[in-house]
């Protein structure tokens, strides 16, 4: 029996959290949320300050050394969520990253709201709720820049142009076409007309409010490519400064954090020349680089053949879990194509979790936009991370989770998700899931490119690099296509801090790993390692550093 106070806190705050963010309760399929959306002004900051601070004092009053188990973990993970979204809310980098990525308010709007599930009457018409309500919400976001901006905290002029690109293909399109339009309601009659009325009543001219003011208002003041980090915005150092220490859940400064980047770039060059040598017969980093980026032998035809080895990929990994993994009962995971009019800005996948009422089964999204700039050697890296032993394995399973909070199960903490997912892209080459060596070479091309956000991520913002100076960067070390890098490096611009997550969290599992492995001998079983990993939710690096610790001590 858990301390009730304790209980009735982690409560709390999960209730304020799906108050706040009310698109993520459907997400979730939390019900009672459908039909509204969150308040993206300065005073739902403020509100949203107000409930962090109730959570704040309601810890202080507990007795830390008093809790036990999964206490324990609920407080440390309470305690460092708070602190960090305290000081993520005020720093307001947000309110500068403006950009067609998968980070902006139109991309989000437009990719996940049609995605939601329909499946009851009242969700159909909550549906029809909140697409009422969205241009309201555009124009508070609209208004939040136009604020952010009187302040001298400008948008890029490449954050711009991307999102008047964006809307003028999204108004290009039949409403009857549109994708907010698109979902399948349950029970109820016109519904379809009923949606695009308020498309293009309420919505589409919303954006087109937003259209011209970009154009006129936003545009003239943008930064340049040389100014694209937000320590050029007033406020944006100590911004990062908080950024970095809520996405890597540690207190590494960022300038160790650039050091361990170029670091592991260093060793990864090694790496490609090895696997290079046997895969494409040159051991020449350089050189092999540049072939797996420019040979177009070495690319998709049609989005069918990246959807066919995607799905391969996720097949076979499900069949190996025994090798890794003990058994568990969680929901099934799909591919499913991002919808066009998100795809062109967006990045090669993404996963959504499991709707929790069984609705719909958890989701690796993939980009087959244009797929002759696509590789072929990147896509079972991809479906490893995004789908099983990554995110879907990990998120679906922590839905199962009896006995914990609901924040917890519910949990998204950066470094532990991500960590976990580029963690696993290592761990199907120790059981033998690549198909290839093509394919491992993947495997290090998406390491370094993680290991290279390392590097331009704080470059940019930190250091003051350049646009260009950061693609050079990931030019010359990945093998990415240039649309990948472009896209990828414009999203670090829109939401500085979150790409630290991978490698910071990868290195930290593996380093737990190590310890265990070493402390435990002959005792070490990985298929527990990995389930005490995963069996406690989505938690910070220091606590998974405790969870393994204390493993160590019983199984010792």
């Amino acid at each position: 029996m858990g301390d009730p106070q304790l209980a009735a806190l982690a409560q709390r705050y999960f209730d304020f959290h799906l108050a706040d963010n009310p698109t993520s309760a459907s997400v979730y399929g939390i019900p009672g949320y459908d039909d509204k959306l969150p308040d993206p002004s300065r005073e739902g900051d403020r509100v949203r300050l107000a409930h962090h601070a109730e959570i704040g004092e309601g810890l202080a009053a507990i007795d830390a050394g008093a809790l036990e188990g999964q206490d324990r973990i609920t407080r440390s993970m309470l305690a460092r969520l708070i602190a960090d979204q305290t000081a993520s809310i005020e720093a307001a980098l947000g309110e500068v990253g403006l950009s067609n990525t998968i980070t902006g308010p139109v991309s989000t709007m437009l990719s996940s709201l049609p995605r939601l599930s329909l499946n009851s009457e009242q969700r159909s018409r909550d549906y029809l709720v909140r697409l009422g309500s969205l241009g309201d919400y555009f124009d508070a976001v609209l208004e939040r820049y136009r604020l952010a901006a009187s302040e001298g905290r400008y948008q890029t002029r490449r954050g711009v142009l991307g999102v008047i690109e964006q809307i003028d293909d999204y108004l290009g399109t039949a409403v009857a076409d549109d994708p907010l339009v698109s979902p399948t309601p349950t029970g109820v009659e016109g519904w379809k007309d009923e949606a695009a009325a308020l498309v293009a009543e309420r919505v589409r001219p919303s954006l087109l409010r937003w259209r011209e003011a970009l154009q006129e208002e936003f545009l003239p003041n943008s930064r340049l490519d040389d100014y694209v980090g937000v320590c050029f915005v007033p406020g944006g150092s100590d911004g990062y400064a908080a950024a970095s220490r809520q996405f890597t859940t540690t207190d590494l400064s960022p300038e160790a954090v650039h050091r361990i980047g170029l670091e592991e770039v260093a060793r990864l060059r090694e790496e490609f020349a090895e696997i290079g040598a046997r895969a494409l017969g040159t051991s020449d980093a350089a050189e092999l680089i540049h072939r797996l980026r420019s040979d177009l032998t070495l690319r998709y035809e049609t989005p069918d053949q990246i959807l066919a080895d995607v799905t391969l990929a996720l097949r076979r990994a499900e069949e190996a879990l025994p090798k890794a993994f003990l058994d568990y009962d969680i929901a099934p995971c799909s591919v499913e194509v991002i919808p066009e009019a998100a795809a062109k800005g967006a990045t090669l996948a993404y996963y959504t979790v499991p709707a929790a009422d069984g609705s719909r089964p958890g989701t690796h999204w993939v980009n087959t936009y244009e797929p002759s700039s696509r590789a072929r050697f990147e896509y079972e890296a991809l479906a490893f991370h995004e789908s099983v032993p990554g995110h879907h394995l990990q998120f679906a399973l922590g839905q199962t989770l009896e006995g914990l909070p609901q924040f917890r199960r519910f949990a998204y903490v950066t470094a532990f998700g991500e960590g976990w997912g580029l963690y696993t892209e290592r761990l199907c080459d120790e059981i033998g899931l690549y198909s290839g060596d093509l394919q491992r070479l993947g495997m290090v091309s998406f390491d370094a490119w993680r290991a290279c956000r390392l590097v331009v991520d704080t470059g940019m913002h930190v250091f003051g690099w350049s646009r260009e100076r950061a693609v050079a960067f990931m030019r010359d070390n990945t093998a990415l296509s240039e649309v990948n890098i472009d896209n990828e490096i414009d999203r670090y611009i829109a939401w500085p801090g979150q790409a630290l997550a991978y490698m910071i969290g990868r290195r930290h599992i593996g380093a737990l790993r190590d310890r265990a492995r070493e402390a435990l001998g002959d005792a070490f079983d990985l298929r527990h390692f990995h389930d005490r990993i995963l069996a406690n939710g989505s938690i910070p690096l220091a606590t998974m550093t405790g969870v393994v610790e204390d493993w160590i001590a019983e199984a010792a």
